[in-house]
């Protein structure tokens, strides 16, 4: 199907600053103005776009979609990471099935969607020596039925080591050889290269200090290089990072990161928080990447990542909503509200600003997942969009009518969205799913998780 979406108040493009109306073709943007007219030369679908504000879609680069299902656990509430690792998603996960993952996943990206989000990084790291490959098969399928853009950013742990989650939830971590057999099975069955390729895949060790050896992150990287696959992980979200990397290789994290491999353009790293000047002069020297999750990292009291000192330095930034177990949310679109607020009240109120930060949400996390052809409202893009519904009581005031769906936040209301030029949502409503059957799976899924557990 084509489309012509006409009559929007505004849309969020550098190259249209006035423009209201964008015609798609083929899964792409081929025209932008105002008063376009139908065209004759193929069938085309018109959208209504009255009442309007048109995003680029928003894309998460960094999150855990089988945490869906542990939100609020009593027990984790008031933990700091290491001990809320242990309290929830490691006490829980190695009990996780398959169809209990279909259907937090399915959780995971309804609400992604319903935020406006079209792109999705999901670090899943349910990976052991007796993983079944159909708890990986259900995060792709679950992302096929929404019709969303997933990137499986592949977790692994090849021991145990100073990871406090691991060592108290007994897992047992996969060899070197598992891990690499089963991520090469993945990417010869799932992986795209295309700059707005539906599925990629992604190198993402769980843990580079912790759950990691410094050969196994070697093998990793060199594998990643050959395949042109990026890669991921968590750093420096607590000062134990650091303390550990000291005391285990006699080096601070970040040159740990580098002496592995482990830093460069096609790398970026989830939180941050700790990274010191110096660890910011090395990420930004080497252009690797941030994904900044301020909710999460707010959630567990672990402090404030350094954005604006790597936005200065040169470091690429993007945003990521993390596992819903530390954020209880998976809206993109309060994160980076988030963002635009947090980083005022620390430095200032010119610290942020509204076009930045919704470039970080949307192309300049599309660019560090290796997804080029997206993450802008132009022509030759692929036609990933998003169309708030601004003519809303929560919006009636708002004098800057483009930058009403980030400055006022949740509860937002997505009309339309689409992804390769393909409708995901219509009327407010998620494709290919029924609401009540996720809700009534989602609880079903909960009882049978704290029925394994106990």
């Amino acid at each position: 199907m084509n489309y012509l979406i006409r009559n929007a108040i505004a849309l969020f493009s550098e190259q249209h600053p006035s423009a209201t109306d964008i015609r798609i073709a083929d899964g792409r943007i081929t025209e932008i103005g105002c008063q376009l007219t139908p065209t004759t030369d193929y069938p085309e679908q018109i959208i209504d776009a009255r009442g309007c504000v048109i995003y680029p879609g928003l894309v998460n680069t960094h999150h855990h979609l089988a945490q869906s299902i542990l939100k609020g656990i009593p027990g984790g509430i008031n933990q700091g990471l290491g001990d809320w690792l242990a309290s929830v998603p490691y006490r829980f996960w190695p009990h996780i099935t398959p169809d209990l993952m279909y259907h937090a996943a399915r959780l995971g990206l309804y609400e992604l969607l319903r935020s406006g989000a079209t792109t999705c990084a999901d670090h899943h790291y349910l990976y052991h020596r007796d993983t079944s490959p159909e708890l990986e098969d259900a995060v792709w399928q679950a992302a096929d039925d929404l019709g969303i853009r997933l990137v499986l950013c592949r977790g692994s742990a090849t021991e145990q080591g100073s990871h406090k989650g691991m060592a108290r939830g007994g897992v047992v971590p996969e060899s070197l050889d598992q891990v690499m057999s089963r991520m090469e099975h993945s990417r010869t069955r799932y992986h795209q290269e295309d700059g707005n390729a539906m599925r990629k895949l992604v190198a993402a060790p769980t843990s580079l200090i912790h759950s990691s050896s410094p050969q196994s992150l070697k093998t990793i990287a060199e594998w990643a290089g050959q395949h042109r696959i990026r890669r991921h992980s968590h750093l420096l979200e607590v000062d134990y990072d650091e303390q550990q990397s000291l005391q285990k290789y006699g080096m601070k994290a970040i040159d740990y990161a580098a002496d592995c491999g482990w830093l460069g353009p096609d790398v970026w790293f989830a939180h941050l928080v700790k990274a010191d000047d110096y660890a910011i002069r090395k990420l930004a020297a080497t252009g690797t990447g941030i994904a900044h999750c301020p909710t999460s990292n707010c959630r567990l009291g672990s402090g404030v990542a350094p954005v604006i000192e790597l936005q200065q330095a040169g470091a690429p930034i993007s945003i990521g909503v993390d596992g819903s177990a530390s954020s209880e949310s998976g809206s993109m679109l309060q994160e980076l509200n988030l963002t635009w607020l947090l980083h005022r009240a620390v430095h200032g109120p010119d610290a942020t600003h509204l076009e930045t930060v919704l470039h970080w949400g949307s192309r300049d996390g599309a660019r560090l997942l290796g997804l080029n052809d997206l993450g802008e409202i132009a022509v030759g893009q692929a036609a990933d969009l998003v169309l708030y519904d601004i003519h809303k009581p929560r919006f009636a005031g708002v004098h800057t009518p483009l930058m009403a769906p980030l400055l006022c936040a949740e509860p937002t209301s997505v009309k339309h969205s689409f992804i390769n030029g393909k409708l995901v949502v219509r009327d407010g409503q998620v494709k290919g799913l029924d609401e009540a059957e996720l809700v009534a799976s989602v609880q079903a899924s909960v009882n049978t998780l704290l029925a394994r557990v106990s």
